[in-house]
């Protein structure tokens, strides 16, 4: 390999895998290049530690800048990548570099998604995914009265337990008719309903939101479609994501719900790997089914493959899916992946706090959600063992 490997994204994924390049013995040029500035850093914090005070910038970083000397590996940061030349294996970059590449591995991540109503575009209307957006929302929370979070998923709710510790009024406005309804079983998710509303929050659910009002340029409020008016001097589009995708896009690679990869992790071209939020994969359980997994264990574990792979030693993703979400005093885990229809068996007593939620399909275990019990997250963890759709 004369160019190496160029990793787009500077994310969880891409670090773990110019690390485990390393500790595989790979020898070749590696080059990240990140279209943030600054060096590699924890997102799952800035919903919850960063915005509370508890870490600092610094505290967020995954390595100091010596350890990239030492891992020699060059990082291009705040410097986005313009195109991909596929035929010639190079990437063209806003700094004006055309970069060669033996191998490309895409680390895109994923967009905030954003609203397209009236005063969308009002002072005090933010979104949270990257480190600029959390530095905005923490100042903004110092100042903050009443906050209006659209969107009742994990970030919503970390940032609802974040707000209520702080004493704001908060309010959550949700689609659906309960909140985690995509993510978690109605048990587990009904639970923390009523945990949050036991701290003051207040929820709006099977809600439309039509417009944000502001006065002077500033949020003031938002109105729901049923007439409701719910003050917010701060509105945070808590909403999902959407895979970066527009690279691939546009060098016509396969693009589904994200960049499309096979069991390797490799692209519809050989020279081109995709990992993390921004990819969709053959999942090992449900016959291969493909998914989109946004969890640090997921980018973390693909990366960990891809450089196996790239350092001859193939092997198909077929890795445990688990997460984790800290909503004030609830730490919630899963491990697993279910269906919506997927039965629910609880195992604890909800009332103490302390419960899991094993999801079934047909009589296979597929989940388990756990709340404020690391060891049954553990045991479900080794329970749950995929087996890859090939074998």
């Amino acid at each position: 390999m004369a160019h190496g490997i160029v990793i787009v994204g500077t994310g969880q994924g891409g670090f773990q895998l110019a690390a485990s390049l390393r500790e595989a013995g790979f020898a070749h040029p590696i080059t990240l290049v990140g279209d943030e500035p600054g060096l590699p850093y924890q997102r799952p914090p800035l919903s919850k530690a960063f915005l509370q005070g508890k870490v600092d910038e610094v505290g967020l970083l995954l390595r100091p800048s010596a350890f990239y000397e030492r891992l020699k590996a060059r990082i291009l940061d705040g410097t986005r990548v313009l195109g991909i030349d596929r035929g010639a294996r190079t990437v063209s970059l806003s700094n004006g570099e055309t970069l060669p590449y033996d191998h490309l591995v895409l680390a895109t991540g994923a967009a905030a998604r954003t609203l397209d109503v009236p005063g969308a575009q009002l002072d005090g209307v933010c979104v949270l995914r990257g480190l600029d957006d959390a530095r905005r929302l923490k100042d903004r929370l110092k100042q903050a009265g009443a906050v209006a979070v659209v969107g009742a998923g994990f970030i919503g709710l970390e940032l609802a337990a974040v707000a209520r510790g702080m004493g704001m009024a908060m309010h959550v406005i949700e689609m659906s008719e309960r909140p985690l309804a995509r993510a978690l079983s109605e048990p587990m998710a009904s639970h923390l309903q009523r945990f949050h509303e036991a701290q003051g929050t207040r929820f709006h659910l099977s809600a439309q939101l039509d417009a944000i009002e502001g006065e002077d340029g500033h949020a003031t409020g938002v109105w729901l479609r049923d007439g409701t008016r719910v003050a917010a001097d701060l509105v945070v589009v808590a909403a999902g994501v959407s895979p970066n995708d527009t690279l691939a896009r546009d060098a016509d690679l396969a693009v589904g719900n994200g960049i499309e990869v096979d069991e390797l992790l490799l692209t519809s071209d050989p020279a081109i790997s995709a990992l993390g939020d921004c990819a969709s994969f053959p999942f090992a359980w449900g016959g291969g089914a493909r998914v989109r997994i946004e969890s640090v264990q997921n980018a973390v574990d693909q990366a960990r493959c891809i450089a196996a792979r790239l350092c001859g030693q193939p092997v198909p993703y077929a890795k445990v899916p688990w997460f984790w979400s800290d909503q004030g005093d609830c730490r919630l885990q899963m491990a697993g992946l279910a269906a919506p229809g997927d039965r629910c068996e609880i195992e604890g007593d909800p009332s103490t706090g302390r419960f899991s939620v094993h999801r079934f399909r047909g009589n296979e275990l597929s989940a388990v959600e756990s709340l404020n019990d690391p060891g049954a997250h553990m045991r479900a963890r080794k329970a749950l063992v995929p087996t890859p759709a090939t074998a």
